[in-house]
């Protein structure tokens, strides 16, 4: 039987083409997952090891500081002495104090450089030996900074930003542009800068009056000598330090926890692309499941006589498995092949992208090979086991009747059956699913059980639902084509599981697409209103940098801009209530209506002053507030500051505003950070196009400056659904490619069983472009009722699902892109044409006297 399944395999290379490319592709989808992510994983380790070569131990500042001192920086217990013993300590080569800060560069021409992740940008002291260079960081070109005004760059921030030696570099720390000259270029094998982040080196003294006091540290790396057990050496050290303030970590925990950050991002990327490889050999499933029913029916004459000359059922349901396993072996091999070519290729497609991931070898493990070609070989053996119980009930004689029998009535009434139950099941879960208002773990989970049964209920259900979406579309095309038309329907028609098979591979890709566009549509247009609603400012100015802010006198440095309105002041802290922590806003109330709207149900803006407050409907009901109830508002900074606010006004919840809304006399002082949060700008009649370049001028024009308008804003914020859109339909268009490999696949082999009817349509008189048309027209069908169950079902999963997000988007409505939709239609239509031409042009090719003479 080993022997008759390796002779079936050759003898209809052919007709398993397609299947073979649909299981190659899904192979391919796994095996350049599994390798990026093992590559990415050594880049990432490789670079940080390399990067603290000879690094014993290293002793940090818990939280890297601590409260702010007498010049506002913050203190460390790590100081020149706790060095100096650390030094002293046997087994010890050699000591590094390191101050660590952030900087962000502004490039050549202006720009900021990764503004937006400026905790990338780090910052650290260059600390020269005994022949003035500095080991951690080797030199490039010229030489390390000495001086108070001078800086070094690694090269790779030094080609971004477009600066070379001798230039005036701009950067900020946390707030006003600094410059320095730049001295030198150093290299550095820190995953964070390979990740895409920068580095900037002061020397010492610089470094530790930007970021900390005189004569404190960060960090104090530990070189071990020759020989010393480097977890003996960190519990030494670990003796010296205080109880609080400092903690003290191994040089391979360090390196393990400065690889795993970048490994991470990617390891969640290999994650995603790993469900969608999933679903791409979901789909293939049905190819694979469509391709051997269809030879079994074709072969049923040769499965007959073995069944006569004594080959057992369980003979024959191994005879096809083990096809179904040579094919997926096969395909499974040449897709490991090609899997290795998509990791490759993936790093720099990702770095093209920003990505900057460090370089290295590609890493294959024999658990990757093993687990490829594993899935490959067990999808296909899976996709095969029904058609190959059907093949074993076939008795001889009812095999020798016929080629193509219609399936059982019993057995599809069984089906409908079925698919009805898990359709209902599914729609009655998304329906209670539009009851739940959060985006809780729980109630996630929930949604994707009612849509999995969704799904799989109308992939069940598909053959009862292609009787009369097809005669509907056969209306059409007997209309327009005639008998072309005609005999295309009846084809479609003429085996519906066949014909379901091949939709349903169709349906999940659009299926998926549709949900995700739909959604994605409808959340970017509920993050338009929520950005724009109540907030009437023309430009909102902000710092990016996560721990700073506004100078207090920003906003008095705006508003004497020319052409600007009004600038009004914005900082918020959080406070405590019985009900839960709250934000309170602070500003300037009577400026503020030139920049905001707040919707009041009692009270007013004017009625905002000192010791007065106004809040939002939701936090009202949310503490039982009142007008006229009095709220206390404090932090605890050392000791505990409150102050009593009495409620004056209730507006509605808008995004421009948060729980409360007080003056800034009486919010200012219990920020943490005592800066401003933003400055809301609005500009004067006759809009300015450079008032943007004059207020960032008029703050000093700092790289962590952020000057955003309302278009911008939005901008961005859906930049980041489109890009994630993007990815997506990216990743589904595999799932679409094969499910058009199951289109051609289904037609081809179709048209070979239907070689004596196609010569005898020839012989009464159908020519070969109507046998071109008969072809192409069931493939449009087809493709085109796979579209329509898919962007139905698409629909019904992103409107039941949508209510998840009403909790943290109030102005969330579905909203349908009626475009896009079109364009998936259209793609449909093409899909179909595009797939019926080999099957198409192989139909009409077919001589006709052979063709009745076939058997």
């Amino acid at each position: 039987m080993l022997r008759t399944a390796l002779r079936n395999v050759l003898a209809h290379k052919s007709r398993l083409l397609m299947t073979a490319l649909a299981v190659l592709l899904g192979v391919a989808f796994v095996s350049g997952t599994l390798v990026f992510g093992d590559s990415v994983a050594g880049s990432f380790h490789n670079a940080a090891a390399k990067n603290l070569k000879g690094v014993a131990a290293s002793v940090q500042a818990d939280g890297a500081s601590g409260p702010g001192g007498s010049e506002g920086k913050p203190i460390t217990v790590l100081d020149t002495e706790l060095a100096r013993k650390i030094r002293a300590l046997p087994g010890v080569a050699s000591v590094r104090p390191t101050v660590n800060g952030t900087a962000t560069l502004a490039a050549k021409d202006g720009s900021p450089v990764n503004a937006d992740n400026n905790w990338q940008n780090l910052a650290t002291n260059y600390l020269p030996g005994k022949d003035g260079k500095d080991s951690r960081f080797p030199l490039a070109a010229g030489r390390g900074p000495a001086a108070e005004g001078e800086l070094a760059l690694d090269t790779r921030t030094a080609e971004k930003t477009g600066y070379r030696i001798g230039d005036t570099v701009r950067f900020a720390t946390d707030g006003p542009a600094l410059t320095k000259k730049l001295v030198g270029t150093v290299s550095t094998d820190d995953p964070r800068v390979a990740a895409g982040g920068t580095l900037t080196l002061f020397d010492t003294p610089t470094a530790q009056k930007l970021f900390l006091q005189a004569g404190q540290f960060d960090e104090i790396t530990v070189a071990a000598k020759t020989g010393t057990d480097e977890r003996a050496l960190t519990a030494r050290v670990q003796t010296l330090l205080p109880e609080k303030g400092a903690r003290v970590v191994s040089g391979a925990d360090l390196a393990a926890m400065q690889s795993g950050g970048g490994a991470g991002d990617s390891g969640f990327f290999a994650k995603l692309l790993m469900v969608f490889a999933g679903i791409a050999l979901f789909v293939g499933a049905f190819i694979i499941a469509n391709t051997f029913t269809m030879l079994i029916a074709q072969r049923s004459r040769e499965i007959a006589l073995m069944r006569a000359v004594g080959a057992s059922r369980r003979q024959v349901v191994r005879s096809v498995l083990a096809e179904a396993a040579l094919l997926g072996l096969g395909a499974s091999a040449a897709g490991f092949a090609l899997g290795l070519g998509i990791a490759a290729a993936m790093r720099p497609l990702l770095n093209a992208t920003g990505a900057d991931l460090p370089d290295g070898p590609l890493v294959i493990t024999s658990s990757t090979v093993v687990s490829s070609l594993a899935v490959g070989v067990l999808v296909t053996v899976l996709a095969a086991w029904l058609p190959s119980r059907k093949a074993a009930k076939i008795a001889p004689v009812e095999a020798l009747s016929s080629v193509d029998q219609a399936p059982p009535t019993r057995a599809l009434v069984i089906r409908n059956v079925l698919g009805t139950l898990l359709t209902g099941a599914g729609v009655l879960v998304m329906l209670h699913v539009t009851t739940l208002q959060t985006l809780s773990r729980s109630d996630l989970q929930i949604a994707m059980l009612g849509s999995g049964l969704t799904m799989s209920g109308m992939i069940v259900l598909a053959p009862l639902l292609s009787r009369p979406l097809i005669t509907l579309a056969g209306k059409v095309t007997t209309r327009w084509f005639g008998v072309s038309g005609k005999l295309a329907k009846e084809n479609a028609l003429r085996n519906p599981r066949r014909t379901a098979a091949t939709a349903s591979a169709l349906m999940i890709g659009l299926t998926l697409i549709t949900a995700l566009t739909v959604a994605g549509y409808s959340t970017q247009q509920a993050m338009d209103k929520q950005i724009a609603q109540g907030l009437t400012a023309d430009y909102t100015v902000s710092n990016s940098f996560h721990r700073g802010g506004l100078e207090p006198g920003a906003a008095d440095k705006v508003a004497r801009v020319p052409g600007v309105a009004a600038a009004v002041p914005v900082t918020s802290t959080g406070f405590g209530t019985k009900s839960g922590r709250a934000v309170i806003t602070g500003t300037d109330p009577k400026a503020f209506g030139k920049t905001a709207e707040l919707d009041f149900r009692a009270g007013s803006l004017r009625d905002i002053g000192p010791g007065k407050i106004a809040v939002s409907d939701e936090f009202a009901q949310k503490a039982g507030l009142k007008l006229g109830a009095t709220l206390d508002v404090g932090t605890n900074t050392g000791k505990t500051r409150t102050k009593k606010l009495t409620v004056v006004g209730i507006y509605a919840q808008t995004r421009a505003v948060q729980d409360a809304l007080g003056t800034l006399a009486d919010v200012f002082p219990y920020s943490g950070t005592k800066k401003l949060d933003k400055v809301l700008v609005k500009a004067g009649p006759g809009k300015d196009a450079g008032l943007e370049r004059k207020i960032r001028a008029a703050l000093g024009d700092s790289p962590l400056l952020k000057v955003e308008s309302q278009e911008q804003f939005i901008k961005a914020a859906g930049g980041a659904m489109t890009t994630a859109l993007n990815m997506m339909y990216g990743l589904l268009s595999m799932a679409v490619v094969i499910a058009v490999l199951g289109v051609v696949n289904t037609l081809a082999m179709s048209v070979f069983e239907r070689t004596r009817e196609i010569g005898m349509l020839r012989a009464i008189g159908l020519d070969r472009a109507g046998i071109k048309q008969m072809v192409r027209l069931e493939s449009i069908v087809i493709s085109l009722f796979g579209a329509v169950l898919g962007i139905g079902t698409g629909i019904f999963l992103a409107w039941a699902g949508g209510s998840l997000m009403t909790s943290s988007m109030t102005t969330y409505e579905m909203a349908l892109p009626w475009g896009r939709l079109g364009i998936f239609l259209v793609l449909a239509l093409a899909i179909g044409v595009l797939a019926a031409i080999w099957p198409a042009r192989r139909a009409a090719g077919l001589n006709m006297l052979r063709s009745i003479q076939s058997t």
